[in-house]
């Protein structure tokens, strides 16, 4: 039995929450949802997929995005809900010893990106979400990372995983980064209508950052496109989208947009990797459909 899931916070305390419920041993399988939906990904029948698109292969599933829902009968839990944490912390809420409520509930907020101005500006001040930004797999991948995340929120709380000297590093790498990243984020992006439109495909290895910060530097925008190259090889273009959280002008269900073009998500914030050869082509035919501004739900 293993536990199928993705590098984001959502992730970790999917994993911390679904080893203890279950009692998993096994090593945590990090995938991403663009493997999944293309079948690359080994899933064996006793795995357990948490914050992830279904696949018929596995024996439990959990997932809250938008795009992922099934009309076909699964044992496990979906529900359009903050996060997928919170749907596995309310189907299994009587096995934990631990009270998780408050890591739950953090990590609704921050995977709603339900933050205010200062928690993105300053996230050096609020624990969850200056931690959340030390958990990617854009700049490169980190499992030993992510599986002691989830070995360290198993025992501890917040307070006491941060004092952690590797967790204490990342959090400090992090905000040098956002630093920098402010500066990159202005040199990269334009501004169409209400669209806001960073490339990053200049850059060998993209710049890693606060992906929210790019809503507070420009606040006429009510959506940003960005855009990178999944890895150094460059064949492949990984096509960001989310809605401004804090100039709710965009209409478009992006998810829902992306499934078009082989991606997903939620209605307010998804993705898509696409073939480095029909990457331009692709990024105007979404690009168009958000300065159209319609909704698109049915």
């Amino acid at each position: 039995m293993r536990i199928v899931t993705r590098p984001d916070l959502d992730g970790i305390v999917c994993a911390v929450l679904l080893s203890e419920a279950l009692d998993v041993k096994a090593p945590i399988l990090w995938v991403e949802p663009n493997d999944v939906q293309k079948g690359r990904v080994d899933i064996r029948e006793q795995d357990i997929i948490a914050n992830l698109p279904y696949d018929e292969r596995c024996a439990l599933w959990f997932d809250h995005h938008f795009t992922n829902q099934i009309d076909k009968p699964f044992k496990g839990a979906f529900e359009i809900a903050p996060s997928a944490a919170g749907i596995i912390f309310k189907y299994y809420k009587d096995r934990f010893r631990r009270n998780y409520s408050e890591l739950v509930q953090a990590t609704d907020k921050i995977d709603s990106a339900n933050l205010t101005l200062d928690e993105v500006l300053h996230p050096e001040n609020y624990p969850y979400v200056l931690l959340s930004l030390t958990v990617s797999n854009e700049a490169q991948p980190n499992e030993p990372y992510w599986n002691m995340l989830v070995a360290l929120f198993s025992e501890q709380d917040i307070q006491q995983v941060l004092k952690n000297v590797e967790v204490k590093q990342h959090c400090q790498d992090v905000i040098y980064q956002n630093d920098r990243y402010v500066d990159v984020l202005k040199q990269h992006t334009v501004i169409n209508q209400h669209v806001a439109l960073t490339d990053f495909r200049s850059f060998d290895k993209p710049p890693a950052g606060n992906r929210f910060l790019v809503y507070s530097l420009f606040p006429e925008s009510s959506v940003n496109v960005r855009i990178r190259y999944e890895d150094q090889h460059k064949d492949m273009v990984v096509i960001n989208l989310g809605h401004s959280i804090f100039n709710p002008g965009c209409k478009v269900n992006v998810g829902l947009m992306l499934a078009q073009f082989g991606g997903g998500g939620h209605r307010g914030a998804g993705s898509a990797r696409v073939p480095q050869s029909k990457a331009d082509e692709t990024i105007s035919q979404i690009v168009d459909q958000l300065l159209a501004n319609k909704h698109n739900e049915s």
